[in-house]
């Protein structure tokens, strides 16, 4: 959520700060800040609340310069957005850090810290580790000594970056439950919690693993690991580019994300099926051992990605015929779970640091699965790096909050896994053809399916003045009635709930009158005949229905009945991923209607990597 960038150079680095920022501002953050030596041997600091632009407004009246730096975008956990308790924090003889993250035992901390003297200036968590690498490096009289003495004593996740006027040429840094990548340049070294931020300046890229600490200075790196040993960590180019990260012609992130899906689930597809047939071997050279040994699938992830899972479920179900569990992270890691024989462990995130899932994974290793295999997109992340089998997305990068591309492809690797999971339990090889075929449809199909935005451009009008809003589906569409859903409310700010529609009867139906919008996906499958009767009963309410159906579904328009009519002959296995596109642009109409903010909307983050 929060962002960190930092930078170690013999030019002016504060352009390469700022400018980091606004590339990391689609994780969400409420206030913003930079702390530099300009040459004069003494931190200059500024911070603002809001906007990484008023930042630069900041920058603006009171210009500075210097060849090291840190800046950070701050998402509140402790103490309220404010400007004293946004980053950088500083301590006594001119120690600034900024941090990404939850210090669990920072009251006990700032306890000990009071009564030793120090003076707290905001409520936030971060200061006490400021005063706390001050106090040791009274101590030790070195401020790397001071920080790994000081993260010896830290309970909970963290991403830091330390500068120290006595130092001034150097950045510490140290890593545990949160990302901190090392941003390799020619005479000059960068930091950053995401690639993105850095790509400006450079491609090549070195991660922290969970423990270290390390020292960047313009000509040398010095890492040492959780035990103090000098460690060694590999140098990589990353293959993502700083123009991947921008709009273009579209006006927000969003609009441009949900366009650009052909192409995302294409290239999620590309070199992992070939002639009619899956290569397993895309999920890592193990996979093929452990599908076949796999009798059970353990789904875990977080709001969009669990939608994904849930749909998986029922295609794990029916056409793998092995048993499928799709649980909430946060759910999941705090209970006790009967692990059975031979379960693979699958985590779906888009960022790949969700702090939930994440956990959830470091406790499935520990509890007798047979392996655990990670959906996602970003290659350096730390899910990815921690798990046996990975089946990267491919979406390249998504910078709007409301997940778009990064859902409809976390599908098509789940139609992947399916496929895999098929091949062995009970598939032939015409079924093995037959499945990826209809996942190399599904591009075509939803391009078809785009050309229906003006029409939903249209009908968002009619949700301008609305409250409410409710999403049916049933079986495998019922999940993607709960991301239209959760679209909806994000970035509208409309309320919406999402039921399967056998569910009316049993409550929802006392919401139903002409003020509540009843929003349907209706694919021509096995359950269509039931969910006709379900429309019946909204009907009978006075609701006003809103169905994307299939052209062969038999549902016609009438009083209070807007049938949108969908692309032909889209398969059960092609639904899920081409009935999601109109919800998404639906959401999307109906917030520029209402005028909030669609890429970043108030209260949320892009990448929650804190509990």
């Amino acid at each position: 959520m929060c962002g960190i960038v930092g930078a170690v150079s013999t030019r002016n680095i504060v352009p390469i700060l700022i400018d980091g920022l606004r590339r990391l501002e689609y994780r969400g953050y409420d206030s913003a800040g930079v702390a530099v030596l300009n040459g004069t041997q003494h931190l200059k600091r500024l911070r603002t609340v809001g906007k990484v632009r008023m930042l630069q407004e900041a920058l603006d009246d009171d210009p500075t310069s210097g060849h090291l730096g840190i800046a950070h975008t701050r998402w509140a956990t402790h103490g309220v957005p404010s400007e004293r308790n946004a980053h950088p924090h500083i301590s006594d003889d001119g120690i600034a850090i900024v941090h990404n993250g939850i210090i669990e035992n920072h009251e006990e901390l700032r306890e000990e810290l009071q009564k030793a003297g120090y003076v707290f200036t905001s409520e936030t968590d971060t200061e006490v580790i400021a005063h706390r690498i001050h106090y040791h490096q009274k101590k030790l009289g070195d401020v790397f000594k001071a920080v790994r003495a000081t993260v010896a004593e830290l309970e909970g996740a963290y991403a830091l970056a330390v500068i120290n006027e006595a130092n001034p040429d150097c950045i510490v840094l140290a890593r545990m439950g949160c990302p901190v990548v090392i941003g390799i340049g020619e005479n000059e070294n960068f930091v950053a919690s995401d690639v993105a931020a850095l790509l400006p300046v450079t491609r090549r890229f070195m991660f922290l693993e969970e423990g270290d600490v390390a020292e960047i200075r313009h000509d040398s790196i010095r890492i040492l690991d959780v035990e103090g040993n000098k460690a060694h960590r590999e140098a990589r180019d990353s293959a993502l580019s700083a123009a991947a990260a921008e709009k273009g012609e579209f006006a927000h992130y969003m609009l441009k994300e949900i366009y650009e899906q052909p192409q995302a689930i294409a290239q999620t597809l590309e070199e992992r099926v070939a002639g009619g047939k899956l290569l397993e071997a895309a999920f890592g050279p193990a996979a093929t051992a452990v599908f076949k040994r796999a009798d059970a699938v353990q789904i875990v992830a977080c709001g969009t990605s669990y939608h994904a899972g849930a749909v998986a479920k029922y295609y794990v179900e029916q056409i793998c015929r092995l048993p499928c569990w799709v649980e909430i992270a946060s759910e999941y890691r705090y209970r006790n779970p009967v692990v059975p024989q031979n379960t693979l462990f699958v985590t779906i995130s888009q960022s790949g640091e969700t702090a939930d899932t994440l956990a959830a994974l470091r406790m499935a290793k520990q509890s007798g699965y047979l392996s655990t295999l990670a959906i996602c997109n970003v290659p350096e992340s730390s899910l990815v790096r921690e798990s046996d089998l990975v089946l990267l997305t491919r979406a390249g990068p998504e910078i709007g909050v409301a997940s778009t591309k990064a859902f409809t492809t976390q599908l098509s690797a789940l139609g992947l896994l399916i496929v895999a999971l098929a091949k062995f339990h009970g598939s032939d090889a015409e079924r093995e053809r037959g499945l990826v075929q209809r996942l190399i449809e599904i591009p075509s199909l939803i391009e078809k399916t785009l050309h229906l935005e003006p029409r939903i451009k249209e009908l968002a009008k009619r949700f301008a003045d609305k409250h409410h809003a409710l999403f049916l589906g049933r079986g495998q569409m019922y999940p993607i009635a709960l991301e239209g859903a959760l679209k909806l409310k994000e970035i509208s700010y409309i309320h919406a709930e999402a039921y399967p529609a056998g569910e009316l009867k049993h409550g929802p139906l006392a919401l139903v009158d002409a003020d509540m919008p009843v929003i349907v996906v209706a694919p021509n499958n096995d359950l269509l005949e039931k969910l006709k009767s379900n429309l019946q009963e909204v009907r009978a309410r006075g609701g006003e229905l809103i169905v994307f159906a299939d052209p062969d579904a038999g549902i016609s328009e009438s009083e209070g009945v807007t049938v949108i009519t969908m692309p032909k002959h889209v398969s059960h296995f092609q639904a899920p991923a081409v009935y999601t596109i109109p919800l998404q642009l639906l959401a999307y109409h109906c917030a520029l209607l209402k005028g909030t903010d669609v890429d970043q909307p108030r209260n949320l983050a892009k990448s929650v990597t804190v509990e």
